[in-house]
């Protein structure tokens, strides 16, 4: 049975989630959070009665820094250990220098306390994945299920009753919360992610693991308000561009709407949301979708 890890990001707790599980043959990770958290990933560890040294296989789901910026300097410090990454992330795992710099565009100074060093991986160290494998870890089978639409390079995790679902699985902060999709650059694909959603609820589980954040019943409604509230997020976007605001009002009017919705359904949680995934970070995401759609489009003309 798998144990959240809360990694208190920001000193905020509820925001970011690692999982736990015992395979037979050391500890599995789900997502090992970034570096700037490691100290409360062990120390979690540590209230279960676990131990860093005992992990042996960290399954990312995206390699997104708030997932895994923190791999590399756990890998160098379990040398036993694997990290299971699908084939479009591995490159940036070995040399995480672009993924830093374009992080650091977006953060700018804060990129130190917000995430930590990315250190790169031993390939040697590495499991490429490309979805629809099983893999046998001790006691367990793990089915990894190639999962886009945040990331080109997403994966969820099928083991048993429990199916991990990263970020394509939305945010959710408290069981009456509906999810919301985290819409960061530069992957977003609403169609794809559509197509993610109908594969998982097709998937033979009890429980949802969520990075942001915790554990609810594997069900319909989960999923119908997820994609819900996708299309209603990119439709605020796409009318604001077609309006001609600029990226200053669509920010403004996204954040408002956004986090009216939140104050309804709990408090807190607006800010707890942000930093999981800042309304203005998602704005950008679904900007750069609905230019590089509407390019596309007009190339067909």
């Amino acid at each position: 049975m798998p144990e959240i890890i809360d990694l208190t990001f920001q000193g905020q707790p509820g925001a970011i989630a690692s999982y736990v599980l015992d395979t037979g043959d050391g500890l599995a990770l789900v997502d090992t959070g970034p570096t700037s958290t490691l100290p409360a990933l062990e120390a979690g560890l540590e209230r279960l009665g676990l131990h860093l040294q005992d992990v042996r296989h960290l399954l990312l789901t995206h390699i997104h820094l708030d997932h895994a910026g923190a791999v590399g300097t756990l890998l160098a410090r379990l040398p036993a250990a694997r990290v299971y990454v699908h084939q479009r992330g591995a490159a940036h795992l070995a040399a995480p220098e672009r993924l830093m710099a374009s992080a650091a565009q977006i953060y700018g100074d804060q990129m130190e306390t917000l995430w930590g060093e990315m250190r790169p991986v031993n390939p040697a160290q590495m499991t490429v994945l490309e979805g629809g494998e099983t893999l046998h870890m001790g006691g367990l089978e793990v089915r990894p299920l190639y999962t886009p639409g945040h990331a080109v390079h997403h994966l969820s995790y099928h083991i048993g009753p429990d199916l991990f679902v990263g970020d394509v699985g939305g945010i959710r902060l408290e069981a009456a919360q509906s999810p919301r999709p985290p819409t960061p650059p530069p992957d977003i694909d609403l169609p794809a992610w559509v197509t993610s959603i109908a594969l998982l609820r097709t998937v033979d589980a009890e429980v949802l693991h969520l990075a942001h954040f915790g554990s609810y019943l594997q069900e319909a409604a989960h999923w119908d308000a997820l994609e819900r509230t996708m299309l209603a997020d990119a439709a605020t976007v796409r009318r604001g561009l077609e309006a001609g605001d600029d990226a200053e009002t669509i920010t403004r009017d996204f954040t408002q709407a956004l986090t009216h919705d939140l104050n309804r359904e709990g408090p807190e949680l607006a800010a707890r949301f942000a930093l999981a995934c800042p309304p203005w970070m998602s704005v950008q995401g679904l900007t750069r979708y609905w230019k590089r759609a509407q390019a596309r489009q007009g190339s067909k003309g």
